[in-house]
């Protein structure tokens, strides 16, 4: 099968040799796939992956090696983590498989990815997407599910204030997410033409440049993933408000963190979401991802749509199988 590899280099494999479902998987073909940021960072050394890439993907269920063969022929997606499964691991007992220790995570960590013809997953991590989603929307699934994640680590209250830092895939998902749950969010980038995006889907919008820096928004989102967009989320958070951390930030300097301590800052990591309220906000149309798509690409053309999502403007490249 045809499979988008990074060993050292990247490259379309031909020839890769299609999965095999363990018991209790499932064998996926996949339709359609979204290069994310992190699958760029794996081509440069991060976590030190080698295998097939991706993690964002639709596809149809083809096989089953498990007694329960209800998602045969149905059209899924896949949270990207599955944990050891063990009886004795606190994380698995409470379904929390994205901090079990000895996670596989697709395409990035000690799991091959959806980047190929087919993949296979455990099945209680697979989901049948809506009738009325469409695969161009489905593909969302995954950043929809992790911007949604903060709602679900914190509880935003209606009347407070929420500031979305970064115009970029990350921070429009983000912004988009809040918003479809009637939450006061304000998108903020460098980019109008991204802006733009949010702003036809309700979302209120500003340019950076134009933003005046106050300590009065109860929850900053920072997801610009640049030491810059960090210190002015600390410029914007109240005291006792909360800064959400979306992006990893790779700091080239040193910064002052004190203010985290004098206003009483509440810090909080925000990684991976659930999948079924994320297909729920689509099923229900709150957003609209297709003016996200910048480009899609046949699978044989992968390399060219790796070079494509390196570009300044573009925001999600998609691969059609």
């Amino acid at each position: 099968m045809k499979a988008v590899v990074f060993d050292e280099g990247l490259k379309l494999d031909k020839n890769y040799e299609k999965p095999i479902p363990k018991k209790g998987e499932a064998l996926v073909r996949v339709t359609l796939a979204g290069i994310c940021n992190t699958d760029y960072e794996i081509t440069k050394g991060y976590m030190g992956y080698k295998g097939v890439l991706g993690h964002e993907a639709v596809g149809i269920v083809e096989e089953v090696n498990s007694d329960d063969k209800s998602l045969l022929g149905k059209r899924v997606v896949a949270e990207i983590s599955y944990g050891c499964d063990d009886p004795n691991c606190p994380w698995c007992a409470v379904k929390n498989y994205r901090h079990c220790p000895n996670r596989h995570t697709l395409g990035i960590w000690r799991k091959d990815g959806c980047f190929a013809e087919y993949f296979t997953m455990p099945t209680n991590v697979l989901f049948e997407v809506p009738e009325c989603v469409s695969d161009e929307q489905a593909v969302f699934v995954e950043p929809l599910a992790a911007a949604l994640e903060i709602t679900e680590q914190h509880h935003i209250k209606p009347f407070e204030k929420v500031i979305v830092l970064g115009d970029g895939k990350l921070g429009l998902t983000t912004a988009l997410a809040l918003n479809a749950q009637n939450l006061d969010v304000m998108l903020v980038g460098k980019h109008q033409n991204k802006l733009d995006i949010a702003k036809a889907q309700g979302v209120k919008t500003c340019l950076l440049s134009y933003l005046k820096m106050e300590k009065i928004y109860d929850v900053v989102v920072e997801a610009t993933g640049s030491l810059s967009g960090f210190e002015t989320s600390m410029a914007l958070v109240r005291p006792r408000g909360v800064l959400v951390l979306k992006s990893t930030i790779a700091a080239s300097k040193e910064f002052n963190l004190a203010p985290i301590v004098i206003d009483e800052i509440t810090v909080l990591g925000s990684r991976c979401g659930q999948f079924p309220p994320a297909l729920r906000m689509l099923e229900r149309g709150a957003i609209d991802f297709k003016p996200l798509i910048s480009a899609t690409y046949n699978v044989g053309d992968a390399l060219e749509a790796f070079e494509k999502n390196k570009e300044k403007d573009v925001l999600k490249v998609l691969l059609k199988f």
